[in-house]
């Protein structure tokens, strides 16, 4: 293989990426790298507003198109649309990228909610929102890849779901079941439907977003909390992840590079999970 092969393996030109929850940190970096890789990028999301603000900061550097759809991934209504929206403007879709998702307040103990008190509504919420938020958009857009005999398939799993933290039992819990599905998911459809459908996902380790942003830092000064003096201490690279730092893994599992690898979770930890602590 020449560079001109190699390069081209990551030309996206052409092919189209749903992004759920595209609005959001993790998934608008993602929206923001693809568009530029020259996919038709959509975002699907609750909140197209800040699809549309996401659209503008990345359009004049972009070689590819965008938009941004409504859909609710525990809203199975809501994705029937998006699909025949997305369908109508693109044609087919190439790839999915199960990026929604996320922790709850309710759903996490603390020294004034103790386990054996988390609220079940907060409990079902992160279940839902984690796994059946990666089923019900994996069922909608894998069924036109099945039917094409092609496409790709990415879900957000979590460092979590190899080793469980502290406080946030649903979330963990919820994160395996993704990590547990996806491989689940890379099988069925590859035996069932074709062998050129893959499935696979990344495992995010200590990243600062919106959802954890409570537990890591101090609201009111910023410095680190306790748990995020813990996990500093046991990240070898000694740092959060930034947005930037996904881009690599989600592009490669989604190009032609990765041909021959489905059903694999990929840890992006800075090393946390590779450190014993001593």
């Amino acid at each position: 293989m020449n560079l001109q092969e190699l390069t081209m393996m990551y030309n996206f030109k052409g092919r189209t990426v749903v992004i759920t929850g595209g609005a959001g940190v993790l998934g608008g970096e993602m929206a923001y790298a693809l568009a530029g890789c020259g996919a038709n990028v959509v975002i699907l999301d609750r909140d197209t507003v800040l699809g549309e603000k996401l659209i503008r900061r990345f359009e004049p550097t972009a070689t590819g198109r965008a938009i941004v759809v409504y859909g609710d991934v525990l809203k199975r209504e809501t994705l029937d649309q998006a699909r025949d929206v997305i369908v109508k403007k693109f044609g087919q879709v190439d790839a999915l990228i199960n990026a929604a998702g996320g922790n709850k307040p309710a759903a996490t103990t603390s020294a004034d909610l103790s386990f054996f008190d988390l609220p079940e509504e907060a409990l079902r919420f992160v279940f839902d929102l984690n796994l059946l938020g990666t089923i019900l958009p994996s069922q909608i857009f894998g069924a036109l890849m099945a039917q094409r005999g092609d496409g790709t398939i990415l879900n957000i799993s979590s460092m979590n779901a190899f080793r469980p933290l502290t406080r946030i039992p649903a979330y963990s819990a919820a994160k395996a079941g993704v990590s547990n599905f996806t491989q689940w998911l890379a099988v069925h459809m590859a035996q069932t439907y074709s062998p050129r459908i893959r499935v696979n996902a990344i495992a995010p380790g200590f990243f600062l977003t919106e959802q954890n942003r409570f537990l890591l830092t101090d609201e009111q000064t910023g410095a680190l909390t306790p748990r995020g003096e813990a996990i500093i201490a046991h990240t070898p690279m000694q740092r959060f992840g930034n947005s930037e730092d996904l881009l690599g893994a989600v592009l490669w599992l989604l190009s032609p590079m990765s041909a021959f690898v489905s059903g694999v979770i990929i840890p992006i930890d800075g090393g946390f999970s590779a450190f014993a602590g001593v």
